[in-house]
């Protein structure tokens, strides 16, 4: 793996080797395998259902890395899942499941926590759209997390299942070992409680907040050729990124206080599309919408001129997420002249994660 330069500013010059390592080896259980949990593995099959994640922004990039959580930021649940089930098995782990190193890699770090000695039978299935910014590796880790917490008597909480899933979040590569990756805690907050998060420093949930009820979802694909996934994603966040992030953090700190909050309180969705509009061009969001050329910000601006009521980027993009009244026929109507299509048509999560626990 390559080592990287991270330059922060005039005096925040280091090197960080991406370094990759074999699952079940690097294992932070965070302190809580010193405490002695009661468990009780349950018979059958446990089943979670969890919606997967569009996530707006993050607040500062100079507080996570890739073996660093944290960051905050701002993310909303949509109707777009993620499923994972298990069963208790006496000692071995089986994992149907075409990323298996990443479950393979959790399930370690979680036995050890917990103190489980026992083994895991485990079948997950994700959204399928992978590095466009939906979130599918946070979405399909909380679900296995909260279902083998389940399985085996619930001993942690959903905070410390969002911790520990932070500490250990990686990515596979294509030699079949894992490398850390950048982290923000908000996939697995909107994944469990649904609605809206904002997130601090450390994983923190600071506000969750129901979102946009009754309103649809479009997620539009528009055409790149730029990558959001391995070594370009790194070097653009932790570079570019981080130098805006000095400048804009305080600014965006203060419109999620005092002009996203009140707006998702009154349930105002224009209002709260103006504040992420505002955003798309501060601190860290510019530097990845730039990433995929300022295209991505003419279409957006055609989207805004069209009076869609919200308009954002999820993630490194390109995805980008339009919140509005307007049904799916009336979008396919409008984004046309645009050379757009709509990829997915949802809602917005508001319950959350499901659990069903056949016996």
């Amino acid at each position: 793996m390559p080592i990287m330069k991270i330059c922060g500013g005039d005096l925040d010059l280091v090197e960080y080797e991406f370094k990759s390592f074999a699952p079940k080896t690097i294992l932070k259980t965070l302190g809580l395998e010193k405490k002695k949990y009661k468990l009780t593995p349950v018979k059958g099959k446990v089943t979670v259902k969890a919606p997967a994640r569009i996530h707006l922004t993050v607040l500062d990039m100079n507080r996570f890395a890739p073996d660093h959580p944290g960051g905050g930021g701002i993310g909303f649940a949509i109707q777009c899942y993620c499923t994972a089930s298990v069963e208790c098995t006496k000692k071995e782990i089986s994992i149907t499941y075409g990323r298996a190193p990443i479950i393979d890699n959790f399930v370690a770090v979680f036995k050890k926590a917990v103190g489980y000695t026992g083994g895991f039978a485990i079948t997950a299935t994700d959204h399928e759209q992978k590095h466009v910014g939906l979130g599918s590796t946070s979405t399909v880790m909380i679900a296995v997390a909260t279902a083998m917490n389940v399985a085996v008597g619930s001993p942690l909480t959903n905070t410390q299942l969002r911790h520990l899933i932070g500490h250990n979040y990686v990515e596979e590569t294509a030699d079949g070992n894992v490398a850390f990756g950048f982290e923000t805690g908000v996939g697995p907050a909107v994944s469990t409680h649904g609605g809206m998060a904002i997130m601090g420093d450390e994983l923190s949930l600071v506000c969750h907040h129901q979102f946009a009820k009754g309103k649809n979802v479009h997620i539009i694909i528009p055409p790149t050729d730029i990558s959001s996934a391995g070594t370009q994603e790194f070097d653009l966040l932790m570079n570019k990124a981080r130098t805006l992030d000095y400048r804009d953090r305080e600014l965006k700190a203060y419109f999620f206080l005092m002009d996203l909050v009140p707006a998702l309180e009154k349930d105002d969705l224009k209002k709260a599309g103006d504040v992420i509009w505002e955003i798309e061009f501060r601190g860290s969001k510019r530097a990845e919408v730039e990433h995929h050329s300022y295209g991505i910000y003419h279409y957006m601006s055609q989207l805004r001129e069209k009076k869609l009521e919200f308009v954002g980027m999820s993630s490194v993009g390109p995805s980008i997420a339009v919140v509005t009244a307007l049904d799916r026929k009336s979008m396919d109507k409008l984004l046309k002249p645009l050379g757009l299509s709509v990829t997915i048509s949802t809602k917005v999560d508001n319950k959350g994660m499901t659990i069903v626990h056949k016996k």
